[in-house]
């Protein structure tokens, strides 16, 4: 009987998540000095088994070299764990009395981590690390072809977290993950947080899930050399960049950009630091090698040798070459090598100027790594910063390596193997990922003003002093805003200032004097007193007819703005069936308050 290999992944994602979240609800309940002494403990393993495990990660994966991966576990178990260790990260993390302010670390709970198959190792102990300083239990997902190694090392770091007091369970590999296993896992309801790092459709598939999701998009790395860098230094360091580890990390080199003015000096500098220079025809072979018809990167040349890569496309390189170069006459679709390789084959661009290196730039990270990372090396602050401020990419890194700078190496940048891309990329920060983003932050807020101390500005201050600000510029006429009431509630049936026909007049007495009197001074205008129909003038210009058993005026047709005025000056309007009423005029006064019907 076959085995479903699915409904085992299924099963598996199903235990382990479950147990997981036990562990969790235990370790939540643990101290800043219980987390740090369970963090501590966990990375001293993992610094202790860094070669080891970057041998089996080779062995296994077949990408990359042992030594760089060493190099890789150790950023992810000596220089990560020293960022991270003085970090706050349980209970109150921040108090600040003269603000009344408090800030509380709240875990998100159990952490769905998907690992590469590029960098297994240095991830697990990434990811383990990281959740385990911000108080969480983490579930890893290996990639099918780093199954071994990846599981390896998570054994390793949880019973080392667990000898140190974490709850057993609280870290978590699957061994059987299948497409169906991960979705699973994705979507389990005692998932709180994804944390993603792999090919677009598993960071897709992330995001798509319906969890909040920490995912990273791909990069393809612009480095642009100005004629004010020293060039064979600057090639020097792209070099060492691009061959990291057989280009397997997705910081690495991926374009060099230059003027045309020092192309003689840049050729001559790669060729001194290792670099094989192929001639057009491996340079089409190459394209159609790396890169496949759907414009995928060709898995079987991922983090191989430059001596491998040169075998498969039909050619011979001597093993002191390090990387292979090609020119490239233009960027996009129609430029195969334009985008990113993911092994040590570099491409080079001339432009004519430095506007013109910098726009080739921006177009070499759009076309596929936009968000990620892109390099300068220069000697000019105003460049550097005019780069800066072009380059659509969250990690500007000057004059250093590509990945040693981007994941903090050679840079003050916080060390992480997750680099977020950004909203310009799809993704939900730009930030190296780190144990900051595992939690969220509660704020116990105290009352330290009234409300009317909030606000400083002269309209509000005035607002809470119960009267208008207005200049002399632009305060209204007083008598001109009376009369102009005067006449228009004479209109609407409402008794005028004591009978006067002046706008003197009607400043100090009667209804029109009572509105102005209280508009101007900010207040509510009040209703005038309604009047009877009998002492009520009949405007030529607007005839009504008095129902036998009132003593109101019946308005024959009623628009929005006979609604608006009514509600303005708080009257009624008194209708009866004959009554004409606009549709308009019927949803403004929906609540009843200003049509009155009388029959």
């Amino acid at each position: 009987m076959v085995a479903d290999k699915d409904l085992q992944s299924i099963q598996e994602v199903r235990t382990k998540v479950s147990a997981a979240h036990e562990a969790f609800l235990q370790f939540r309940k643990h101290t800043q000095k219980e987390v740090d002494r369970i963090v501590d403990q966990a990375a001293a393993v993992a610094r202790a088994n860094a070669e080891s495990l970057a041998e089996l990660a080779v062995e296994e994966t077949g990408y990359g070299n042992a030594r760089d991966k060493t190099i890789k576990n150790l950023l992810n178990s000596d220089l990560l764990h020293r960022a991270i260790r003085p970090m706050k990260t349980v209970g109150v993390i921040v108090e600040d009395p003269d603000k009344g302010i408090l800030e509380i670390a709240e875990p998100a709970g159990v952490v769905a981590a998907i690992l590469p198959t590029t960098n297994p190792t240095s991830t697990a102990f990434f990811k383990i690390l990281i959740a385990l300083k911000s108080k969480n239990a983490i579930v890893l997902s290996p990639h099918p072809r780093a199954v071994n190694c990846t599981c390896e090392s998570a054994r390793l770091l949880a019973e080392a977290a667990e000898a140190a007091g974490a709850p057993k369970g609280v870290v978590q590999c699957l061994t059987k993950a299948t497409i169906q296993g991960t979705n699973e896992l994705l979507k389990h309801r005692h998932t709180s947080l994804i944390l993603s790092t792999g090919g677009p459709g598993i960071v897709h598939a992330a995001y798509s899930s319906g969890k909040p999701a920490l995912g990273v998009g791909p990069g393809n790395v612009a480095v642009l050399v100005d004629d004010t860098a020293d060039i064979d230094e600057a090639i020097g360091s792209v070099i060492d960049g691009k061959s990291f580890d057989y280009g397997t990390v997705c910081s690495s080199e991926q374009c060099v950009i230059a003027e045309e003015k020092n192309r003689e000096a840049v050729w001559s500098a790669l060729k001194q630091h290792g670099a094989y220079v192929c001639d057009e025809r491996q340079t089409a072979t190459l394209a159609a090698l790396l890169i496949t018809k759907d414009f995928r990167v060709n898995s079987d040349c991922v983090g191989q040798s430059p001596q491998r890569i040169a075998e498969m496309a039909g050619f011979r390189v001597g093993e002191d070459v390090r990387a292979l170069v090609v020119e490239l006459r233009g960027i996009g679709r129609e430029h195969p090598l334009s985008a990113e390789k993911l092994s040590p084959v570099l491409s080079v661009h001339f432009a004519e100027n430095f506007a013109g290196a910098l726009k080739a730039s921006a177009e070499i990270v759009n076309f596929g790594g936009r968000g990620h990372t892109c390099v300068i090396y220069s000697k000019s602050d105003e460049r550097i910063r005019e780069f800066g401020l072009a380059m659509p990419a969250f990690r500007i890194l000057v004059n250093t390596a590509a990945p040693q700078g981007s994941t903090g190496i050679t840079t003050n940048v916080l060390p992480s193997m997750t680099l977020g891309c950004g909203a310009i990329a799809g993704n939900i920060t730009g930030d190296n990922i780190g144990p900051m983003h595992l939690i969220n932050i509660k704020r116990v807020a105290y009352k330290v003003r009234e409300v009317e101390e909030a606000f400083e500005s002269d309209e509000a201050k005035s607002f809470f002093a119960g009267k208008t600000v207005a200049s002399a510029a632009t305060s209204p006429d007083r008598p001109k805003v009376a009369a102009a009431v005067d006449q228009y509630l004479q209109q609407r049936g409402v008794a005028a200032s004591s009978g006067a026909a002046t706008a003197t007049a009607s400043v100090n007495t009667g209804p029109a004097a009572e509105v102005v009197d209280r508009f101007l001074n900010g207040q509510r205008v009040a209703s005038p007193s309604p009047v009877p129909a009998s002492a009520q003038p009949n405007p030529a210009n607007r005839p009504v007819r008095k129902p036998v058993a009132s003593e109101v005026d019946i308005v024959p047709f009623v628009s929005e703005d006979d609604v608006r005025r009514a509600k303005v000056l708080q009257t009624k309007i008194y209708i009866n069936r004959k009554t004409i009423v606009t549709p308009a005029a019927r949803d403004l006064d929906n609540d009843g308050q200003v049509m009155v019907r009388t029959e």
